[in-house]
């Protein structure tokens, strides 16, 4: 029997995939368990739609965030910190940090999206890469400065 699964079914496949269960098995564990859906033409023509409404919100989120990254590539955001002898910090810079001085110039991004090889400790520039959609990336530019 084909079944639209409603839910992650392991062995069988993913939410959202058009599957073949036996009848046994679609009948007396995924039907009564709303896990799946008989796939016969009305829902087939719900599934279709939904997949056309997932894709066209995937593809604006997408478009969002290539606009988002045209604005912000190459920016410089300047971040005070407290400053010890030979320019040391005293702490470091994370990306909480980047994150919170971007939401300060109207731009909200997560920090997990910031990607920093290592805390930054010393006075200067340094380029960060920001992540805003898992196929767009680009880079800013910190520059730290003394308070």
């Amino acid at each position: 029997m084909k079944v639209i699964l409603l839910q992650d079914v392991s062995g069988h496949g993913k939410k959202g995939e058009v599957v073949n269960a036996s009848d046994g098995y679609a009948r007396n564990y995924l039907l009564p368990k709303k896990l799946a859906l008989e796939a016969n033409a009305a829902n087939m023509k719900r599934w279709e739609r939904d997949n056309a409404k997932e894709a066209a919100a995937a593809a604006e989120k997408l478009a969002q965030a290539q606009a988002q990254a045209k604005e912000i590539k190459g920016k410089t955001f300047v971040l005070k910190a407290k400053v010890g002898e030979g320019e040391r910090l005293f702490g470091s810079v994370t990306n909480m940090d980047v994150a919170a001085v971007m939401e300060e110039n109207g731009i909200k991004v997560d920090k997990r999206n910031i990607e920093m090889e290592d805390h930054i400790k010393t006075i200067g520039q340094y380029k960060v890469k920001v992540k805003l959609h898992a196929e767009v990336k680009t880079e800013i530019v910190v520059d730290v400065q003394a308070k």
